[in-house]
């Protein structure tokens, strides 16, 4: 255990120390969160959906998760790059102690950000329905993080090119977060965009972050808790035999 909190403690260090990295991250919620909100809120409001700034917080606060935490897998990279997951991995430790600490720190840093741009929402004018639900809330950020965390760090696993594992994260990443029911909702869609929504895992942690905070939702908490459960142990597990396998 020592092996996870060393790594866990070390990418959470460098994200503290990296002040231009925290206030960068800020810019593109900032941005949806105003540009989006308050450009649509006449629009939502017409159609019955009431404050639009209230539905479209959580799915910016998952946003700014999601991207934190895949984009965390390049650390991964940055390190084989530079020797230091070489010497890392030369030590008499597990090669699962090393992935859990790097996804769990990685994680970690999402939840931070997470908490950072829901504060700023709480600025801007959204408003929480239940504050006693938000133990519940924060549990879904942090498997939201803990899932896509480890998808980055899996999908960095099997590259060595920094500007591919871009480029592959970009292709993910925003149909995950435009699919997801982030910006409007799944009901009333046609039957295929439906289907490929219930497919995206961000929409559960969306839903339940919704449920949560402004008691919005389409699935229960079980329903939303097990699915990203379920998927961050699978993703995981693919990330820990990848990574066992990878030569530096």
């Amino acid at each position: 255990m020592n092996t996870v909190y060393v790594l866990w403690i070390r990418e959470i260090k460098k994200y503290f120390r990296s002040k231009s990295r925290i206030i960068g991250a800020l810019g593109q919620p900032i941005l949806f969160l105003i540009a989006f909100g308050y450009g649509f809120q006449s629009i939502f409001k017409r159609a019955g959906g009431g404050n639009y700034i209230e539905f479209l917080a959580p799915g910016i606060i998952l946003m700014s998760v999601l991207f934190t935490g895949v984009f965390s897998g390049i650390n991964l990279i940055w390190d084989r790059e530079f020797g230091f997951l070489k010497e890392t991995m030369a030590a008499p430790v597990s090669r699962f102690s090393i992935i859990l600490g790097k996804t769990l720190g990685g994680a970690t840093v999402a939840l931070i950000q997470g908490i950072i741009v829901f504060l700023l929402t709480l600025i801007i004018g959204f408003k929480i329905t239940n504050y006693w639900l938000l133990p519940i809330a924060f549990i879904f950020v942090f498997l939201v993080s803990l899932l896509f965390t480890s998808l980055g760090t899996t999908i960095a696993s099997m590259l060595e090119d920094m500007q591919g594992f871009q480029l592959i994260i970009n292709f993910l990443v925003m149909p995950i977060f435009f699919l997801s029911g982030a910006l409007f909702p799944l009901t009333g869609l046609p039957k295929a965009l439906k289907i490929v929504a219930r497919i995206d895992p961000l929409t559960y942690g969306i839903d339940g972050l919704r449920h949560a905070l402004i008691a919005v939702h389409n699935f229960s908490y079980m329903v939303d808790f097990l699915v990203l459960f379920i998927l961050s142990i699978i993703i995981l597990s693919v990330g820990t035999y990848v990574f066992e396998r990878i030569q530096v």
